[in-house]
């Protein structure tokens, strides 16, 4: 493998200027840089990363602690991050918390003892104090999608309660009043959040929402299942189950094939974050989509602004609705009178949801 002394003598230079072209270093003519990039490529010469980071205390390496690799949504996250990351010149590791606060901490730890530049960070809960030490620390720090309320760390979320409001219009312009949620864990900013947006969207129309309507979920396909078959077991089961993330929903799905019931036909299905598989079911599930691309590039530069003394910005990007199908939509009745807020106890069948 070739040195840095065998770069040096192959461009005709010093050692120094060997290390200042690679640093990228002003100070070096043309010239010699020509030189010394023509012999780094032709001698397949690769830099000592450790050596170089006891030397800068930089490792220009970053972090990201994802809750879920196998949740769609945060693989194209991750997926986005590192392309940023690539971009600015860093590297990033990913450790997957599998929606386990232990895992969480335990690669948190080991990032940290890699002396990695930067973390980006998507809580599993927001009382693990090693995440808290570390946010406290120093240590340059950004959450991404969630957050821990009353740490004065950067933020880079979207913001989804103009589109739970949307979603909430358009199944009321459709007729139905028992709708349904499956939450994601209450300790997770997200998890409390969503439940919080369609509770207050169904108020605004004078729909209730009952405490057995209300699923615990854990952002996981088998709670999707297990809460929806609870569901459908009610005496006067939901019209609609809203899934507050896209495994949720998938869960949903399965408990609902399973019964012999069709969607929309019997039973209607919308979910908290859009993703491509959606668009092969049939009809395709109403979803609301976050811009999740975007989401991780911009947590990427709030990082590296952080890490290089830049004042650093949260960031909150709008999510929309996105209809399955597109069709069939009919439009919004004036809102019930007081006396007729809800059709919860009303005898008969699930309504069919057309267009959904």
């Amino acid at each position: 493998m070739a040195s840095i002394k065998d770069v040096a003598a192959a461009a005709g230079v010093s050692v120094a200027t060997v290390s200042r072209v690679l640093n990228d270093h002003p100070s070096v003519s043309a010239d010699a840089r020509t030189r010394v990039l023509a012999a780094v490529e032709t001698l397949g010469y690769r830099p000592n990363a450790v050596a170089r980071s006891l030397r800068t205390d930089q490792t220009r390496t970053l972090g990201l602690v994802i809750s879920d690799v196998l949740n769609p949504y945060f693989t194209e996250l991750a997926r986005s991050v590192e392309e940023e990351a690539r971009a600015h010149g860093y590297s990033v590791i990913i450790g997957n918390a599998d929606e386990r606060p232990e895992l969480q901490d335990h690669h948190v730890r080991t990032l940290l003892d890699r002396r990695i530049d930067g973390l980006l960070v998507s809580p599993t809960d927001g009382g693990s104090p090693l995440m808290l030490e570390a946010a406290r620390g120093g240590t340059p720090m950004v959450f991404v999608d969630r957050w821990i309320p009353g740490v004065d760390v950067p933020v880079v979320r979207a913001d989804g309660q103009t589109a739970v409001r949307d979603l909430v219009a358009h199944l009321y312009g459709l007729g139905h009043r028992r709708l349904a949620i499956i939450s994601g864990p209450a300790a997770t900013t997200t998890g409390s959040e969503r439940v919080r947006a369609f509770g207050e969207a169904l108020a605004e129309y004078g729909v209730p929402l009952p405490d057995a309507y209300i699923g615990q979920g854990d952002f996981q396909a088998e709670s999707g299942r297990r809460v929806t078959e609870g569901f459908l077991d009610l005496p006067e089961p939901p019209e609609v189950v809203f899934a507050a993330d896209n495994l949720m929903a998938l869960g949903a799905l399965d408990a609902v094939r399973a019964r012999g019931l069709r969607v929309p036909d019997d039973i209607a299905l919308a979910a908290f974050d859009d993703i491509r598989w959606f668009v092969h079911t049939d009809p395709p599930v109403t979803a609301i989509a976050q811009p999740t691309g975007e989401l991780g590039r911009a947590a990427v530069r709030a990082l590296i602004d952080r890490i290089e003394g830049r004042p650093p910005q949260s960031v909150t990007l709008p999510a929309r609705l996105v209809v399955g199908g597109g069709r069939g939509r009919r439009p919004r009745p004036p809102p019930l009178p007081d006396t007729a807020k809800s059709d919860v106890g009303r005898p008969g069948r699930m309504r069919a949801l057309k267009g959904e």
